[in-house]
């Protein structure tokens, strides 16, 4: 199938490339001409043949909003777009509404798999009407891991991103608890090899996962973290959660901890923060603070 894609950074140009490995056409949009294939969206919306499908990879808030809204202009009625950044889970209704109006299809979709995606695939969370999400269905078998998981229609517009936001906050937990054992390690005479501790718990243990299979990769890098400082940054995601968490009175206390920790590592240079924003830098590419 042909797609468009309008964003073509980290996550956007990895995912470009895994869609056309799959034999699909994607015409590619990016403010920077380095990136693009097409120099606006109208050209991009011209290459493509109806019913089209573009897929929307830029910041949430105002890109998205001014990305969408100049799409409605150009599309036509039975289009689809994509909303596959961060937005925030509430946004989705009103830019499906706005579509809808023109008779344009919105599916919003939650994407996991940051900088190792193009190789691993990428784990997604849908919603929208059926008729919508079928439309974008190569795509999204293109994108997702090989296997039978990894993919899932989460349910009606918003369940997408609502089911990725809470992803992410998890994801905020489990690193912090990675970081907290590592720091302890460090902290006592009697471990004399804190990296090949956590090296010896990726077999046979119930805490084994990518991430700390990553967080093992950033000890090989730098064995005890020196050349980072101690400060974290959030998406809002994690915000986000644990404002849903208060709207809907679901108990979230690790979660929120973990939110609440990057935010004291921004007022001191937390040995736990250098472990977490080492595993940001990991599976995200995010940028890390040198010392």
């Amino acid at each position: 199938m042909e797609l468009g894609l309008v964003g073509l950074g980290k996550m956007g140009g990895n995912m470009r490339e895994r869609i056309r490995r799959a034999g699909h056409t994607v015409v590619g949009y990016d403010r920077n001409p380095d990136l693009a294939d097409v120099h606006s969206l109208e050209e991009l919306v011209g290459k493509l043949s109806g019913p089209r499908v573009v897929w929307v990879m830029v910041p949430a808030g105002a890109p998205t909003q001014s990305t969408i809204d100049e799409l409605a202009e150009l599309l036509e009625p039975g289009d689809v777009v994509v909303d596959g950044g961060n937005s925030r889970w509430t946004d989705d209704e009103k830019h499906a509404e706005e579509l809808a109006a023109k008779g344009i299809g919105f599916v919003d979709c939650g994407v996991s798999g940051g900088v190792w995606g193009l190789e691993n695939g990428y784990a997604l969370m849908y919603g929208g009407d059926a008729e919508h999400v079928e439309k974008a269905r190569p795509v999204f078998d293109a994108l997702k891991p090989e296997g039978d998981f990894g993919s899932v229609h989460a349910g009606r517009v918003g369940a997408g991103h609502f089911a990725k936001m809470v992803h992410n906050g998890i994801e905020y937990a489990m690193m912090q608890a990675y970081a907290e054992g590592w720091e302890l390690l460090e902290k006592v005479d009697s471990v004399t090899d804190v990296r090949e501790v956590f090296r010896s718990w990726q077999e046979g243990t119930v805490i084994r996962s990518w991430l700390l299979d990553l967080a093992v990769n950033a000890l090989d890098e730098d064995e005890h973290l020196d050349r980072l400082k101690g400060y974290a940054q959030d998406s809002g995601e994690g915000r986000w959660t644990v404002e849903a968490a208060i709207d809907n009175a679901v108990p979230l206390p690790a979660i929120t901890a973990s939110l609440f920790a990057r935010f004291a590592s921004r007022q001191d240079d937390s040995p736990q923060m250098k472990m977490i924003a080492a595993l940001r830098n990991q599976f995200g590419g995010h940028a890390v603070t040198a010392k």
